[in-house]
């Protein structure tokens, strides 16, 4: 019979993930993960969508049900807990804030379940929200805040428990780009002030490599490649890898070329070219490489090289002076 965690894990808990299979129905989600998380490390899993790395987010925390595999956090498993007895908290997406509830309310939710006096909670709840930088919200109803101040709330309800994990459910998605950036650098403070093991799903490649001190590419169920960001980056393990980190820096779609072909990574609109020492690759137009960074110099418009254009400004046909022909500009 499943017995709770001794007092629940401490600040900086070790998860290990062993063949761990996931099927909704009759289809496979996952396909024997395998993972280590290392204690106080922030890893990113990143993926498009329909890899897994939400499924496997919420199998961690014991919302999606294992049908095999371990999932071990301190050397014991975890997998048949419930998910309030896995000493784990996670961050969710829509926020899941009560309504109806201040402040103080929500956050010190988790606190009230367990059975805590009401003056401890008050005490512990002051402190988050000085550090979260909420001070004199307590009796403020959530309805009232803002998207930022709401996600320091769930944020600090999750604190609340002193879990020995972290789990972020793209916390960060419903935010507009700038508050989006300000709360990265908050979340990675304050998980690095409490030591926590953090895990953390998201799209988004930039918040990714900016937050986490390891990335897990999944892959229609599996890990395509673990490893820092720059190893990730630098030596992609495979064309699908390559495709999707470096697509978003890139701005463009880019193509995968096999060895022996005279490409690489091709940003094809943009006629960028990127070299690895896997390819040796012959671009048409003059680039400087640096290991796998694009430094590109994009081509003169061929435009410029036809004499006696004029192209109005909406884009109407060319007008030439008396007397002069008028040479169409070059398209490709």
């Amino acid at each position: 019979m499943p017995t709770d965690m001794p007092n629940g894990p401490r600040s900086g808990a070790s998860i290990a993930v062993r063949d761990l299979k996931v099927a909704y129905g009759g289809t496979r989600v996952l396909h024997g993960v395998s993972l280590d998380f290392e204690p106080g490390s922030f890893t990113a899993l990143l993926g498009s969508s329909g890899c897994g790395k939400t499924t496997l987010l919420r199998a961690l925390s014991g919302f999606v049900p294992v049908e095999s595999g371990a999932i071990l956090v301190g050397g014991q498993d975890v997998a048949p807990l419930p998910p309030e007895k896995r000493g784990m908290a996670m961050v969710f997406q829509s926020y899941a804030l009560w309504p109806h509830m201040t402040v103080l309310q929500n956050m010190g939710y988790g606190l009230k379940l367990r059975g805590v006096p009401k003056a401890q909670i008050a005490a512990k709840v002051g402190a988050l929200l000085a550090m979260l930088g909420l001070s004199g919200y307590e009796d403020r109803k959530v309805t009232a805040l803002s998207g930022g101040q709401r996600q320091r709330v769930a944020l600090g309800r999750a604190l609340a428990i002193d879990p020995g994990i972290l789990l972020l459910d793209e916390p960060l998605s419903n935010l507009d780009a700038k508050i989006r950036m300000v709360m990265r650098h908050e979340i990675r403070a304050i998980q690095q002030r409490l030591g926590l093991t953090a895990v953390h799903v998201t799209h988004d490649r930039e918040e990714a490599m900016t937050m986490a001190d390891r990335l897990v590419i999944m892959q229609a169920g599996r890990v395509a490649q673990v490893g820092t960001p720059e190893e990730v980056y630098d030596r992609p393990a495979s064309a699908f890898v390559a495709n999707f980190v470096l697509a978003s820096y890139a701005g463009a779609a880019m193509g995968w070329y096999p060895a022996g072909s005279s490409a690489g990574w091709r940003v094809a609109h943009s006629r960028m070219w990127v070299s690895s020492s896997r390819f040796t690759p012959s671009p048409p137009v003059p680039r400087r490489t640096v290991g796998a960074r694009i430094r590109a110099r994009r081509p003169r418009r061929p435009e410029r090289f036809r004499p006696g254009i004029r192209v109005h400004a909406q884009r109407r046909a060319p007008v030439a002076p008396a007397g002069r022909r008028v040479f169409r500009p070059w398209r490709e």
